[in-house]
């Protein structure tokens, strides 16, 4: 015959506990419901299963040792936390230990005999019965908070964070207005101003050649009298740009030329330096433009230099104040969508000023567009996917530089790369490269990923999506949303130049937002593709971008406003020029102390050889890459 003793002990688990001794008036009471638990133990003669789950009220947080199946169905389990024990009474008892850890003593009749006359009773102390407590909601609530604030106290280039108490309020409904009292900006929050900043200084430590000119330049001020409008993505590497154009006399306005990359605490932290900024992440179509007028359209302030990206700044100037173009000196533009539209107006005869063009800059495309692109791509497929690129597919539209630096890093991650290009220089670059050159409708039923990295419109139409497999992930690295074939109808932003016949904007269609900047895109079937910031540019919508890579653009567009400003008249007339190459290399020269690198000097002898200065430039200006 086996006993089974109940220990109250596994019926609740603390770090500490409390032993008293018990009077023998105190023990007859626990021994009762002792017993009890121990009849209620025994199995049936014909079997049975003591294992039955208890009630939900009853059940113990977990068996511990000592403890029998049965004791979870004892009401004096879940009510007397006390460890059960028998003393012996008669020397001629037999002492037995059962199987389970509890202790019994039976006599020779098998009959249990009577209990011990002291015992030890577990009492809890008051803080551990605190601390075993559920939380209240209010604990939680409070808990939630308490992390939430904490997460927010370091901000990241990779988002902008907001206080959740105004994320509802648009900026245009605010009455905001900095330290010094001026109220000449529309961001989200103007105190988040203190974490903008320290994004700004570590965005410095990464930008040396702009730190260095505005040092040589400041006492210069060579852009005294600048006033520079402004329409670019607004991060921590364009606050450093605009807080070094203002240290070299100038007065900025800007405006941000995608909805999604403006980070709102670098917005803010320029509003309280005392930049009118108008921009933050998220702007709906009419506050991109609302905001670019409010740069633009301002009484006793009127610009007379452009720095655009991706030409909306200035086809707005263009159409609605045609007359400021009369005292405009020049327009610097870096983005292919953007010199595309310049050599427009400029066969038509409709260029007004001077414009240089300084995404066809060799520091630009080898730079940027090449290096910062091999490392952005995957920052911003791992950050809005979670996705393992080894083993995928995917297929690479275009092989510029841009196409380059996308096709590179996901080669070295293992992917299986395709590449579609219509220029056949570039589509020999690739096969040699060690890309398979294909048409994209060849590929489009079997590949894992899109990347369109083109300046163009509609590479990516509703016939292919239409035959893409389930779950592919679709995504734009070129400067505007035209490549992929989203929207319904034509754009202001796009110049007139994408009517779409058919798109994923139509009602059969369900879309389904997963996390920011991430839709599932549902057809009637159930297929769904994975599109990622609605087309527009993944990198600085959906992550970050190097900072170094940045800083060598942004110094090559201070140099060019500093040229097209201090040019005498004739110099340039209205057309588009290139970046003297001189200028490229005195923008990589400024960069190379970061690296302790030394350059070797031509002899005269060497020079004279060549047909070259000493001091370069060393390439001729139709040198490009």
């Amino acid at each position: 015959m086996s006993v089974q003793v109940v220990s109250a002990a596994a019926t609740a688990k603390v770090p500490e506990v409390e032993l008293k001794d018990l009077s023998p008036s105190e023990a007859e009471p626990q021994l009762g419901r002792s017993t009890s638990a121990v009849s209620a133990m025994a199995p049936p003669a014909g079997g049975g299963d003591p294992e039955a789950p208890a009630p939900a009220a009853e059940r113990p947080p977990a068996p511990g040792p000592g403890s029998g199946p049965a004791a979870a169905l004892s009401p004096a389990a879940g009510k007397v936390p006390q460890a059960s024990a028998m003393k012996r009474s008669d020397p001629h008892h037999q002492h037995q230990r059962h199987r389970d850890g509890g202790e019994a003593l039976v006599s020779p009749d098998g009959t249990v005999t009577e209990a011990p006359r002291t015992v030890k009773k577990i009492q809890f102390a008051d803080q551990k019965q605190e601390f075993n407590k559920r939380p209240t909601k209010i604990g939680r609530r409070s808990l939630s908070r308490s992390i939430s604030q904490s997460s927010t106290d370091s901000y990241s280039s990779a988002a902008s964070y907001t206080d959740s108490s105004d994320d509802e309020t648009s900026p245009r409904d605010k009455q905001q207005k900095n330290s010094k009292g001026s109220s000449d900006f529309c961001v989200k929050n103007i105190k988040q101003a203190e974490f903008g900043r320290r994004e700004i200084e570590i965005a410095e430590q990464e930008m040396p050649a702009l730190m260095a000119l505005r040092k040589r330049a400041q006492g210069e001020k060579p852009l005294a009298g600048a006033k520079i409008v402004g329409c670019t993505h607004i991060t921590a590497q364009t606050a450093v740009l605009m807080e070094t154009l203002g240290a070299l006399g100038a007065q900025c306005r800007w405006a941000a030329c995608n909805i999604y990359s403006t980070l709102n605490e670098v917005a803010a932290a320029l509003a309280e330096s005392g930049f009118p900024v108008f921009a933050w992440k998220g702007e709906s179509e009419d506050d991109f433009w609302w905001c670019i007028d409010r740069c633009v359209n301002v009484e006793g302030w009127q610009p007379n230099m452009i720095l655009d990206d991706g030409g909306d700044l200035t086809h707005w100037i263009y159409k609605k104040y045609p007359n400021m173009f009369k005292k405009i000196k020049g327009i610097v533009e870096e983005s292919v969508t953007g010199v595309h539209r310049l050599y427009q107006l400029s066969k038509a005869g409709k260029l007004c000023v001077p414009a240089m063009n300084v995404n066809d800059s060799v520091t630009k495309q080898k730079f940027d567009n090449l290096y910062c692109c091999r490392e952005s791509i995957l920052d911003g497929l791992k950050r809005t996917t979670d996705m393992m690129f080894g083993g995928k597919q995917v297929v690479v539209c275009g092989y510029g530089e841009v196409g380059k630096g996308c096709c590179a890093a996901l080669k070295a991650m293992g992917s299986i790369v395709y590449v579609t290009e219509i220029d056949p220089i570039c589509a020999l670059q690739a096969c040699m490269d060690g890309f398979r050159l294909v048409k994209l409708n060849e590929v489009i039923r079997q590949v894992d990923i899109v990347i369109t990295c083109t300046g163009n419109k509609n590479v990516v139409t509703r016939e292919h999506l239409d035959r893409m497999k389930n779950s592919c992930i679709v995504c734009n690295m070129g400067h505007s949303n035209t490549e992929i074939d989203v929207w319904d109808k034509s754009w202001p932003m796009m110049y007139l130049l994408c009517v779409f016949q058919a798109s994923l904007r139509t009602p059969e269609l369900t879309w389904e937002r997963v996390r920011s900047q991430v839709d599932h895109v549902i057809w009637p079937d159930g297929k769904r593709i994975v599109l990622l910031a609605e087309g527009r540019l993944l990198n600085l919508s959906c992550s970050t971008v190097p900072t170094f890579v940045l800083s060598i653009t942004a110094t090559t567009q201070a140099l060019a406003l500093i040229e097209l400003y201090n040019a005498p008249e004739g110099r340039y007339k209205q057309d588009v020029y290139l970046l003297p190459k001189k200028m490229d290399e005195y923008v990589a020269s400024l960069h190379l102390p970061t690296f302790d690198a030394h350059l070797t000097e031509l002899t005269d002898e060497q020079a004279k050889y060549l047909g070259l200065n000493k001091n370069g430039p060393f390439k001729p200006n139709y040198y490009r890459y």
